[in-house]
């Protein structure tokens, strides 16, 4: 009986040392991606800038040119993907709105512009409501279902969203391509997600648009490594940056490697200094502060949190960072109804499958089991096939009695590792 016993327990912790020993290889190469860091230079946000001032001069001198309005929002919205300052991005909602009451919502182009900002400040429905009129317009009507296709699928209407990809139907467009794979990626189809992302970057290359070019190799990237390709992940990311050495967000997909994957931690600290010093997105610091705790560092993992949440503070971000503030205040026992009534919102504004699970997790972590079980199965279940999810899933279900359910999404995490990130191996291994 001593003998099972102790074989046991070598097995348990054969298990628990391979998940927490850094085994893996090391595949970025600081010398690569250290002069990105270095680039102190960031050119493209002073041309933008520069771009912006013509403009506001411009406006300054003949306030009626609702044209120049555009042309400013145009630079605003460029300011804000460079930089995350929440301020440019409204400053480009208010020129948008200016422009299309001065041509009485009857532009098709200044509908679709407008749409496109709430898109980025996850407004949907009102994004939707726009693109209607932009419809019944008809003008230029491919860009406007290319558009319709994004909004339905971030709110969960694949049906809508199957129908107008079948309107605009055609494997040699950039715009197609992009959103089959996305559509694809939707539905857990992730090899097709990355064979038509593959196909739109030779397109792209083709054109020679930089800005095209960059984006599908950091969504490629991201494709790479759901797929556990993580190697190919780290050198589409390169070549983001080879593009633009000022892209924040392919230095932080870098950092996410060194961290999750190579299992150096101080490194994509290093890295994600430099980022937070270019983008002033809020998430950076949610970033900041898991690495931190998986240093143990609680004191900095605190201070991160509390930059976090200084900066969502500001009324501008509207429901941009509610996903972030549902699963941060549901860890905590004195704000986890507060998790709950966010999640409700959610659901209302975005009914997608993700957002149901933010509901199923936040009725869980209230103790209210069963009603993130029906939750779960109803909406979850089959329909989302995030990692994420997949792990508040099965904690639900392992509390609800179901640990056969429960074990088989085990045996899915577990592939899900690099995805999940290190801080989510011990709570794998409790399921």
């Amino acid at each position: 009986m001593k003998f099972f016993q102790l074989l046991l327990l070598f097995v348990t912790f054969s298990i628990a040392t391979s998940c927490n020993t850094p085994k893996n290889k090391q595949i970025t190469n600081i010398r690569e991606y250290n002069a990105f860091l270095k680039n102190s230079k960031n050119t493209s946000l002073k041309n933008i800038q520069e771009e912006s001032n013509f403009w506001t001069k411009k406006l300054e001198k003949t306030p009626n040119q609702y044209p120049y309005n555009v042309k400013l929002a145009a630079a605003n919205n460029a300011v804000f993907q460079l930089t995350g300052e929440i301020q440019s991005l409204k400053k480009a909602e208010e020129n948008l709105r200016i422009a299309n009451k001065k041509t009485n919502y009857k532009n098709a182009g200044f509908l679709r512009s407008l749409s496109k900002n709430y898109i980025s400040q996850h407004r949907f429905k009102e994004a939707l409501n726009l693109l209607k009129k932009a419809e019944i317009n008809g003008e230029n009507l491919q860009q406007t279902y290319f558009m319709l296709i994004d909004v339905h699928l971030e709110l969960g209407n694949l049906v809508a969203t199957e129908t107008y990809l079948s309107k605009v139907k055609n494997f040699k467009s950039f715009e197609y391509l992009i959103r089959i794979s996305k559509y694809n990626d939707h539905l857990g189809n992730l090899d097709k997600a990355i064979e038509y992302l593959e196909a739109s970057l030779k397109i792209a290359k083709s054109s020679n648009n930089k800005a095209l070019i960059q984006w599908n190799y950091t969504n490629l990237a991201d494709y790479y490594g759901h797929a556990g390709r993580i190697k190919d992940s780290y050198k589409a990311y390169l070549s983001a940056l080879k593009l633009n050495p000022n892209n924040s967000y392919a230095k932080k997909g870098i950092a996410w490697i060194v961290y999750s994957y190579e299992r150096n931690p101080t490194e994509a600290l290093r890295i994600l200094e430099v980022v937070t010093k270019e983008n002033t997105a809020p998430d950076y610091h949610l970033l900041k502060a898991d690495i931190l705790d998986f240093m143990g560092d609680a004191v900095g993992k605190r201070k991160q949190i509390e930059a976090y949440l200084v900066k969502v503070s500001d009324i501008n971000y509207g429901v941009m960072y509610h996903k972030y503030d549902v699963l941060l205040y549901a860890e905590n026992i004195e704000k986890k109804e507060k998790a709950l009534q966010i999640a409700v919102q959610e659901v209302s504004e975005r009914p997608t499958a993700q957002s149901y699970d933010l509901l199923a997790w936040s009725y869980f972590k209230n103790g209210e089991i069963v009603k993130a079980l029906q939750i779960a199965e109803s909406y979850v279940i089959d329909k989302s096939f995030e990692p994420e999810a997949m792990l508040h899933t099965a904690y639900i279900l392992k509390a609800n009695g179901n640990t056969e359910a429960a074990n088989k999404l085990k045996e899915e995490l577990i592939k899900s590792l690099y995805e999940l990130g290190p801080l989510a191996e011990d709570e794998i291994l409790e399921i």
